[in-house]
């Protein structure tokens, strides 16, 4: 039975909207530098996006500012006991992406060059190396791969819980089943979020809102160019002798990946056929297109059996890109969506940034180049490195 929603406070410094990673990343940070912060989320923590994400982390990107917020996401990840505190299952058994297209294997090897520069431990392996480093592989049409031993993959959930509880601790209200209905804004200025419950006065909204970010946006006109993309993901029954250490591996190619998930492995594959919406239901004819790359990539695989599985949503930009700023036409009314499939990973980092934004200091990544305005002036950053 759901919990009767309870009545927020009439007042906070800083509302957010949406009790996934960002949301939950930015009330702590936030509380921390002392901010009096309240979290608004519709239904359960976590309940959005970030539940169903594959929990992959990672710095391979090609965008600079994206290795960037990997980079700062992975040491938070990797302090994450310490603070906020938790156990967030932190696996760094890396990232191996395999390549079968002469492209490809180009793009990487300038993103592997860069992301050297800026201190990732990432590099190009050859088909032989890949397949010893991920024996389910089947070397057939592949070129080259890329690696990184610092990424690797935790629980979504348990990242959503820790910062929650250390918002808490900081003095930060986190209300769940508290359903954001609109934004009170007067001569330019925000002055209040609309609830089921009530009204909370305040001057400053950041939207961590995922998949609805666009509806939260409307509230106050300023468009989020931002639209929801089912993914499905499976877990597997037991896997006997599962190699240890076996890194997160995609085929870069078809998008087709997999890595351990306890005794079995978990494993996806983008839909070429998915149209844009909300629907998050299973979706079976998806399953023979994912058999058959799976046959082909990685056979041993497809003779695996099936526990279960889930759908649910990335928050697809233009570009493919995060858009992170505050808008210019209402104060203040801050964004961070549209991660289109790696908001969990950069959770961290983003959380920093709003926290920087909204103090009004110079963040420790320069993120002004995803503000949305890019897409009005023709600026778009595509991240090529996505799944």
């Amino acid at each position: 039975m759901t919990p009767a929603p309870l009545r927020p406070p009439p007042h906070a410094e800083v509302v957010i909207i949406g009790g996934g990673v960002i949301g939950t990343s930015a009330a702590f940070h936030l509380a921390e530098a002392g901010v009096d912060v309240m979290l608004l989320e519709r239904d359960e923590l976590a309940s959005g996006s970030t539940s169903k994400a594959a929990g992959g982390v990672r710095a391979m990107f090609s965008d600079p500012v994206n290795i960037e917020l990997g980079l700062r996401s992975l040491a938070a990840f990797e302090r994450f006991g310490e603070r906020p505190g938790g156990e967030i299952d932190l696996a760094q058994h890396g990232y191996l992406f395999l390549l079968d297209n002469p492209d490809d294997v180009a793009a990487f090897e300038s993103s592997v060059a860069l992301q050297n520069r800026l201190g990732v431990p990432s590099r190009m392996l050859d088909v032989a190396q890949a397949c010893a480093m991920s024996p389910y592989v089947d070397p057939d049409g592949l070129l080259a791969a890329a690696f990184s031993p610092r990424d690797g993959h935790c629980t979504p959930e348990a990242v959503v819980q820790g910062y929650a509880a250390g918002a808490r601790a900081h003095g930060a209200v986190i209300r769940r089943h508290c359903e954001v209905t609109g934004i009170a804004a007067a001569d330019g200025h925000i002055t209040g979020v609309r609830t089921a419950t009530g009204e909370v006065r305040t001057g400053t909204v950041i939207c961590a809102a995922g998949a609805w970010s666009a509806a939260v946006g409307d509230m106050v006109g300023v468009p989020l160019p931002v639209r929801p993309l089912r993914r499905q993901v499976l877990v597997s029954e037991p896997v006997p002798d599962l190699p240890p250490g076996l890194p997160f591996t995609i085929d870069f190619g078809s998008t087709f990946y997999f890595h351990p998930e306890g005794p079995g492995l978990l494993m996806g594959m983008s839909d070429p056929e998915e149209d844009f919406g909300f629907d998050t239901s299973r979706n079976d004819a998806w399953l023979g297109r994912f058999a058959e790359v799976a046959a082909r990539r990685a056979p041993r695989l497809a003779e695996v059996g099936i526990a279960h599985g889930w759908a649910g949503l990335y928050d697809m930009s233009p570009d493919h890109n995060a858009v992170v700023g505050e808008a210019p036409s209402v104060s203040r009314f801050l964004y961070a969506t549209g991660f289109s499939g790696h908001g969990f990973l950069q959770g961290p980092a983003i959380g920093e940034v709003l926290r920087d934004l909204v103090l009004g200091r110079p963040p420790a990544v320069d993120v002004s180049g995803l503000d949305v305005r890019r897409f009005a002036h023709d600026r778009s950053r595509p991240e090529r490195n996505c799944v």
